[in-house]
């Protein structure tokens, strides 16, 4: 390939990926298949760190603009176009290992306060005020991390009146599957009626502490297992882009022997990390009540 046709190519497709990002996405239905999986979970991971107003493709054509950027530049530098292509296929990764980390953080974070919450809104009931009443209250007196949430509905409750669709839109706005349960639990009691409300809140959120509590203790004994394992995995391709900078290194791999090196290097690396991830999983929430 030319210089000129691969700076062409770099320039078309970083340019094509800003104008797809600018366009507003329309409401589609439910997605199915594994593009949908992940374009739902793009979504949820962007609501849960607080950019709800960001459509989830923008995700996929920021990694390709910036992979592009990346490929681009060592190319200048090194004039390889072998190393600078794969350097810039993992550098487009770097979005969307930033954005799940972000919302694996908040989410952990929520896990925390959630009990919170909920002996909120058991008090709430217990001093005589209705179930939406006590959803409102937790806009002011609820943990600072979901008074924004509760905000919203309570200002949504106020003009609608309408409290299943409320219910949607909050579980929407939190994207949280511990938020999910609560309020599908909170939804049922309210169409059924009944006098345990307040055990169903207490045994819930006591559940929610134990489970948080564990989750916690594991997670710290293996974190650092895990931080080890990504370094490992990490090493070699940061010491191949170190190596793009350098133009007589950058070289050796421009070739088809280097392509097939570094192909091989990438496919051990993946099965290395789908290994290591399912060794040191844990059970994780899902959004089954969407």
């Amino acid at each position: 390939m030319s210089d000129g046709a691969f700076l062409g190519l770099i320039a078309g497709l970083g340019l094509l990926s800003i104008w797809w990002s600018l366009w507003e996405q329309e409401a589609r239905p439910a997605r199915r298949g594994a593009l949908g999986r992940v374009m739902d979970r793009l979504r949820d991971d962007l609501i849960t760190v607080g950019l709800d107003t960001v459509p989830p493709a923008a995700v996929p054509a920021l990694s390709a603009g910036l992979g592009l950027v990346v490929a681009a530049t060592l190319w200048a530098i090194s004039s390889a176009v072998v190393p600078s292509l794969t350097i810039g296929a993992l550098g487009s990764i770097l979005p969307v290992v930033v954005l799940h980390s972000a919302a694996r953080r908040r989410t952990t974070a929520m896990r925390e306060v959630w009990p919170e919450a909920v002996d909120h809104i058991n008090s709430a009931i217990r001093a005589g005020l209705s179930l939406p009443e006590a959803l409102v209250q937790l806009s002011r007196k609820g943990p600072e991390e979901l008074q924004p949430a509760f905000a919203e509905f309570a200002l949504d409750y106020q003009v609608t009146g309408d409290f299943a669709a409320c219910l949607d839109r909050l579980k929407v706005r939190l994207a949280d599957p511990v938020g999910d349960r609560i309020v599908e639990a909170l939804r049922i009691t309210r169409d059924v009626g009944g006098t345990d409300l307040g055990g169903l809140l207490r045994t819930l959120a006591s559940f929610l502490r134990e489970d948080a509590r564990t989750r916690a203790e594991l997670e710290a004994r293996q974190s650092w297992t895990i931080n080890a394992a990504r370094l490992a995995l990490a090493a070699p391709w940061l010491v191949l882009a170190l190596m793009a900078t350098r133009p007589e290194a950058a070289q050796a791999y421009d070739s088809a022997t280097g392509l097939g090196l570094i192909a091989a290097g990438g496919a051990v690396s993946l099965v290395a990390y789908r290994v290591m991830l399912q060794i040191a999983r844990l059970p994780q929430d899902e959004r089954v009540l969407r």
